[in-house]
């Protein structure tokens, strides 16, 4: 195999079916998602999808801390570094494509979420037809830090969310917890880590599957909802719904300013958890706040198709630009947690170099997605 961060199998089911299990296995760099990785993980969920012997697709990730903490950053980086100035664009539309095929597959996937669960890895998780995350799971979307923005249909499924939680969580790329991504409708069923094996090399096997997609989704979400019955208590409580009141009054104004101040000013001395989200956001690039902020405006009645080809245009224009590269530079690379962002604050940030990365740089009939 080409690249071994990504294992694909089949195992045997009863009734003579098979279940399709794809491991993110490069637990170094916390099963982050390289193109290739990308690109195989298409290649089997395309298989699967035509294959009549498949009847469920199980999504994990290998070792003890992460399911998936996102992009493989360091490759990107690297690959800019060397002059190869399409490689982001590459990178970012196979990525969208696997998430919009997982989005809409047509046989049940089981995502286990457990562990870190950050930004290209909560994409792939929020498309899964059933979701499973556990007491170690925590959930990010942190672009903000690196000169990104919540992609991999984050612009999807944060403008979903209840009142303006994922607008908050955008702006300050706060982490979160089981309790909360159950509660935010990323998440469906919630076991302990300690599950993992008896689920996924034993149980499932031994469920009747049919290779009716209909009936195996119904299948598979009794026999979750089954299992998890007995830990249904033991779910850490949901800190975004606890807190939403005051999200929403931190998140409310009708001009990022506005938004900024309250997030600036708002009870970071009495919260470390507001504190931090205060801080990262203060922290966090200029022009990356106020793409989130017009992603947020302006996705708000697309459908997911729509929004992955908006993102794929946006995240062109951000792998071409210097905030990106200069994130990830001083987050991962020399890790001196100084990034030099082009803007000084968001207030120095023009309109038109925001209305710039929402200009295709392609034709309607070529833009990369056209097909999703």
């Amino acid at each position: 195999m080409r690249d071994r961060s990504l294992l694909v199998e089949e195992r045997a089911a009863k009734g003579g079916l098979r279940l399709g299990y794809a491991t993110l296995s490069n637990p170094a760099s916390l099963n982050a998602i390289s193109l290739e990785t990308a690109e195989l993980l298409d290649e089997a969920l395309s298989a699967w999808a035509e294959d009549p012997d498949i009847a469920c697709v199980v999504l994990s990730g290998s070792g003890e801390k992460a399911f998936c903490a996102g992009g493989d950053l360091r490759k990107i980086y690297q690959a800019i570094r060397s002059g190869d100035s399409s490689f982001p664009s590459r990178f970012f539309t196979q990525e969208y494509r696997v998430v919009g095929k997982i989005h809409a597959y047509p046989k049940p996937i089981l995502c286990w979420g457990d562990g870190i669960v950050y930004g290209g890895g909560l994409g792939l998780l929020a498309g899964a037809s059933h979701r499973v995350v556990t007491e170690k799971s925590r959930f990010a979307m942190p672009e903000i830090a690196i000169g990104l923005f919540p992609d991999v249909g984050g612009s999807w499924f944060l403008g979903r969310m209840p009142g303006r939680i994922g607008l908050f969580l955008a702006l300050t790329g706060l982490s979160f917890t089981a309790g909360d991504a159950l509660f935010l409708k990323l998440a469906d069923y919630f076991l302990p880590t300690e599950e993992r094996k008896s689920v996924l090399d034993e149980r499932l096997g031994n469920l009747v599957w049919t290779g009716n997609a209909g009936a195996d989704r119904l299948l598979l979400s009794r026999s979750l909802r089954e299992w998890a019955r007995p830990w249904l208590g033991t779910v850490s409580p949901a800190r975004t719904r606890l807190e939403f009141d005051r999200i929403q009054s931190l998140t409310d104004g009708d001009i990022l300013p506005e938004v900024a101040d309250k997030i600036a000013s708002g009870p970071v001395s009495i919260d470390p958890w507001f504190a931090q989200g205060a801080e990262n956001f203060a922290e966090g690039c200029p022009l990356s706040a106020c793409l989130i902020w017009e992603l947020s405006r302006r996705t708000v009645r697309m459908s997911l198709k729509e929004v992955l080809r908006q993102e794929t245009i946006v995240a062109y224009w951000c792998g071409a630009r210097a905030d990106f590269p200069e994130g990830i530079r001083a987050r991962l690379m020399d890790k001196d947690g100084n990034p030099r962002w082009s803007d000084k604050n968001i207030a120095t940030v023009s309109i038109e170099k925001v209305e710039e990365h929402f200009a295709a740089p392609w034709a309607p009939e070529e833009h990369p997605l056209r097909d999703l």
